[in-house]
């Protein structure tokens, strides 16, 4: 709204619904209210415990006035990062359907090499998220047809011939909480964020790796990336060739292979992908070497 590219006809203030806790969930995870506030998220003592990987990318996001006012669902509804999204003065598939994408042909440094579409290569800007997909949460929403839970991996879109579509959430449906599971990789995590300056910038790449051990042998692996695509990325199938392998660095290198095998640069980003492959890498080997307190 700040920019002009949402001129919305109605606003509606939730700050006074009960949504600021954090709760014991079901079957030992977490709930998260919609309300909480990013830094009340990061510094709270469960989570800093028993899920360090979200901790550690909320505290890389931002900076600490924005964190004290960002809340957990308003973190997730973001729009994708893009300099012809902001600029009024240009077309955009996701603010003007049917405008157009100067991006694929402009300047698209920043943009997408994962899922995109011909219609937008923008990229999502949340570090948070990428933690929320790489832990499996579940996204409570409401409306006038009632409850529903939205696995995470689905409630983000890619922008296909709809760009203008970021989430899964009805025009008429709020967010009410995010709930954890159980399994926090809270021994075994990292969260790496590559940016152009150290301090309250985006992600050029972006990952978050959990690694769940018996003994060398990988029993479960969980990498997101961020800053390469739509929404936070996801390969299951990739994760899929750690489980039952020793962990290694030629595994990791296999599995960073796996998970770019259909990278699409642009002009100005096919540094991306090398970038993407090594922060893999290092994600892995530093969530290997990790234990935190059980």
């Amino acid at each position: 709204m700040k920019e002009d590219v949402s001129r919305p006809q109605l606003l509606i203030d939730i700050t006074r619904l009960p949504l600021a806790r954090i709760e014991a969930g079901d079957n030992g995870g977490l709930r998260i209210g919609a309300m909480v506030s990013n830094a009340d998220l990061a510094y709270d003592e469960r989570v800093a415990q028993d899920y360090p990987l979200l901790s550690s990318a909320i505290l890389a996001g931002a900076s600490p006035q924005l964190r004290n006012m960002a809340s957990t669902g308003g973190n997730l509804l973001q729009r994708t990062r893009c300099y012809y999204f902001y600029d009024t003065a240009t077309a955009c598939n996701k603010r003007e359907p049917g405008s157009g994408c100067p991006a694929r042909t402009g300047v698209n440094r920043i943009h997408a090499i994962l899922g995109a579409s011909e219609s937008c290569v923008a990229v999502h800007p949340s570090d948070m998220c990428v933690a929320l997909a790489a832990l499996d949460a579940v996204v409570h929403v409401s409306g006038p047809a009632g409850e529903r839970r939205i696995a995470f991996e689905q409630f983000h879109q890619l922008p296909g011939d709809t760009p203008d579509i970021d989430t899964s959430l009805a025009p008429d449906e709020i967010i009410t909480a995010v709930e954890l599971p159980a399994q926090g990789y809270a021994r075994h995590h990292s969260y790496i964020k590559i940016r152009d300056r150290q301090s309250y910038a985006f992600a050029l790449v972006s990952v978050a790796a959990g690694l769940d051990m018996d003994g060398d042998t990988i029993r479960a692996a969980s990498v997101a990336l961020g800053g390469v695509a739509h929404k936070p990325w996801r390969d299951r199938e990739a994760e899929a060739l750690l489980v039952g392998k020793p962990a290694s660095e030629q595994q990791f290198q296999a599995f960073a292979d796996a998970v770019l095998r259909d990278a699409q640069p642009l002009e100005h980003n096919a540094f991306k992908i090398n970038l993407a492959r090594r922060a893999i890498v290092r994600a892995l080997q530093r969530a290997l070497a990790m234990e935190s307190a059980e």
